[in-house]
C-alpha cells in the first residue's frame, strides 16, 4: 500500500469518527467570531423583549390599565403573580428540552408566545384577555433563558462564550429602557404601544431563526435498545432522563441558595420600587419614568460583568456587585424623597442587577458542564422563587412599619448573600501520557512525535517500511496498523499520528 492510500485511509477514518460524534448536530463546531457576534445581537434583542417588554412593561402601565378596565389593586397583583407563576412553571420544561430539541427551537417557542402575549394585551377586550396575554409573556421569559443558554454553551467557543452569556443577558436592561419613555409618551395610546412591542418581539424572533444555532446535545445513540426494553421502564427511563444528572453536583446548593438570596434582595426594587418613589417620596410620573429608563440604561453597563469576574475573580466580582445591590437598595428606601438619589439609586441598581444575573447565569453553566440549560433554568428558578417569597414578606413589613424599614431588610438580604459566594468547581486539566518513543499521547487519542516515515506492517505480510512496531507492542493474527503522519508544515517540526487498528 503507498503512503498516499495509507493517507486517505486515515483520513477517512478520521473523518467517520468525527461525524459518528457530531450526529446530534449537523454544524457541531465553535462558531466564527461573526457568527458569535450575531447570536450575541439575536440573543440580546429577544431577551429584550420577553423580559423587559413581555414581563416588565405590566407594571408600567397598570395605571392605564385600571382605568381602561376598573381593575382594583387585589386584581392588578393577581395578573402580575400569574406572571411570575408561568416564568417559574415554563422554566423545568424548557431548561429540560433545550438540549434535545436544541436553542433555537426552544428560543423560537418562547418567542411566538411573547409575541402572541404583547398582541393580545395590546388587543384586549377584557381583563381576561388582558391576564391571558401578560401569562404568555410570563412563559415567555421562562422559556427563554434556558434555551439561550443551550445554544451559547454548545456552539460558542470557550473563549468567547461567558463574555456572550452576559451580553445576551443584558438585554433586559435594553428591553426596560424602552418600556419606559414608551409608558410615559404613549400612556394614553398604550394599545398603540404594546402592538409596537408585538411588532418588536415578531421581529426579534425572526432573528433568532435566522441567526441562533440548534446547538442539540443528545443524540439518538441507544435508540434501539430502548425500543428493546419494557413499556413501563421507558417510561421511568424517559422521565428521569428529564433530570440533569447529578441533580445537585457541587457547588449548586450554595448557588441556588445564593440565587434565592439575590431574588428576595431585588424584589424591594422591582415590586415596590416605583410605588415607593411616588407614595414616600412624591415624585412625580416624569421622575420615576426617567429613573426607571435609568435602571435599564445603565444595566446594559453590566455586560462588562464576565470581564470583571476574569479580572479580579467570580467570588470578589460576587461580592462587590452583591453590595452595590444592597446599597442602592438602601439609598432608594431611606431617601426617596431626592429625584437625584432616587436616580442615581435606580442606575446603580440597574448596572448591579444585570451584572449578579450574568454572573448567576456564567456560574449555573459552569456547575453544571454537562447541562448548562439546566443549571441556567436552576438558577433563575431559585432567583424567580426568592423574588416571589421576597416580595410576600417585604409587603408584610411594609403594612407592618414602613418602606424604609423593608427596604433596608432587603439591603440586609444582599449583606448576606455577599457572603454565600458561588463556587465554582475548577476546570479538570488535560493529563499527557508519557509515550515509550518519548512522545506524549493525549486524552483524546492523538499521539504527538516526531515520526519521519509512514507505514504499514502486517503479522501475516512480514513489515513494509522503514518504521516497525515498538518494543512491547502486540499485534493479533491477522491485523493490520495504519499510522498516517501529518507534518505541521515546519522543517523539522512536530508530527500527529494516529494509529488505527482493524
Amino acid at each position: 500500500m503507498s503512503g498516499a492510500v495509507e493517507t486517505r485511509v486515515v483520513s477517512r477514518a478520521a473523518g467517520r469518527a468525527v461525524g459518528r460524534a457530531s450526529r446530534h448536530d449537523s454544524s457541531a463546531g465553535p462558531l466564527d467570531a461573526a457568527a458569535t457576534a450575531r447570536l450575541a445581537g439575536s440573543g440580546l434583542a429577544i431577551i429584550a423583549v420577553t423580559y423587559g417588554l413581555a414581563r416588565f412593561a405590566y407594571g408600567l402601565f397598570v395605571p392605564a390599565f385600571r382605568a381602561e378596565f376598573g381593575l382594583d389593586a387585589a386584581q392588578v397583583g393577581a395578573v402580575g403573580s400569574a406572571s411570575y407563576a408561568a416564568y417559574c412553571a415554563a422554566i423545568y420544561p424548557a431548561m429540560m428540552l433545550a438540549p434535545r430539541l436544541g436553542g433555537r427551537t426552544v428560543a423560537l417557542a418562547a418567542g411566538c408566545c411573547a409575541t402572541l402575549g404583547l398582541l393580545l394585551i395590546g388587543l384586549a377586550p377584557h381583563p381576561s384577555v388582558l391576564a391571558v396575554g401578560v401569562i404568555l409573556g410570563g412563559l415567555s421569559t421562562g422559556m427563554i433563558s434556558p434555551a439561550m443558554a443551550q445554544a451559547v454553551s454548545s456552539r460558542v467557543a470557550a473563549s468567547r462564550r461567558d463574555r456572550t452569556q452576559v451580553v445576551v443577558n443584558a438585554g433586559t436592561g435594553l428591553g426596560v429602557a424602552l418600556s419606559g419613555p414608551a409608558a410615559l409618551l404613549a400612556l394614553d395610546q398604550w394599545r398603540a404601544a404594546w402592538l409596537v412591542f408585538a411588532v418588536l418581539a415578531g421581529a426579534a424572533t425572526v432573528w433568532v431563526a435566522r441567526d441562533v444555532p440548534q446547538g442539540r446535545s443528545h443524540g439518538r445513540a441507544g435508540a434501539a435498545a430502548d425500543v428493546a426494553a419494557p413499556a413501563g421502564r421507558r417510561a421511568v427511563e424517559r422521565l428521569t432522563g428529564l433530570l440533569p444528572r447529578p441533580l445537585l453536583p457541587a457547588g449548586a446548593p450554595r448557588l441556588l441558595g445564593t440565587a434565592a438570596v439575590v431574588g428576595a434582595t431585588t424584589a424591594a426594587v422591582w415590586v415596590f420600587g416605583r410605588d415607593v418613589l411616588t407614595q414616600a417620596g412624591g415624585q412625580d410620573e416624569a421622575t420615576t419614568t426617567l429613573a426607571w429608563s435609568l435602571l435599564g440604561l445603565c444595566g446594559l453597563l453590566g455586560a462588562g460583568a464576565e470581564d470583571l469576574a476574569r479580572r479580579v475573580g467570580v467570588g470578589r466580582a460576587w461580592t462587590g456587585t452583591a453590595l452595590a445591590l444592597g446599597a442602592a437598595t438602601a439609598v432608594l428606601g431611606m431617601r426617596p424623597d431626592s429625584p437625584l438619589l432616587a436616580c442615581f439609586a435606580t442606575a446603580a441598581f440597574g448596572v448591579a442587577y444585570i451584572a449578579m444575573s450574568g454572573l448567576l447565569l456564567v456560574t449555573g453553566a459552569r456547575v453544571y458542564p454537562s447541562h448548562p440549560s439546566a443549571g441556567v433554568g436552576l438558577s433563575f428558578l431559585a432567583l424567580a422563587a426568592g423574588q416571589t417569597i421576597g416580595g410576600s414578606a417585604l409587603g408584610a413589613i411594609i403594612e407592618a412599619a414602613d418602606a424604609r424599614t423593608a427596604f433596608l431588610a432587603a439591603a440586609g438580604c444582599a449583606l448576606f448573600s455577599a457572603l454565600l459566594v458561588p463556587r465554582v468547581p475548577a476546570a479538570p486539566r488535560r493529563r499527557r501520557l508519557p509515550r515509550r518513543d518519548g512522545g506524549v499521547t493525549r486524552r483524546d487519542g492523538w499521539e504527538c512525535a516526531s515520526i519521519p516515515t509512514l507505514s504499514t506492517e502486517s503479522s501475516s505480510g512480514g513489515r513494509r517500511g522503514r518504521a516497525a512496531a515498538g518494543p512491547g507492542q502486540k499485534r493479533t493474527p491477522g491485523s493490520t496498523s495504519v499510522r498516517g503522519t501529518l507534518q505541521n508544515g515546519r522543517p523539522g517540526g512536530s508530527r500527529i499520528t494516529r494509529t488505527l487498528m482493524r
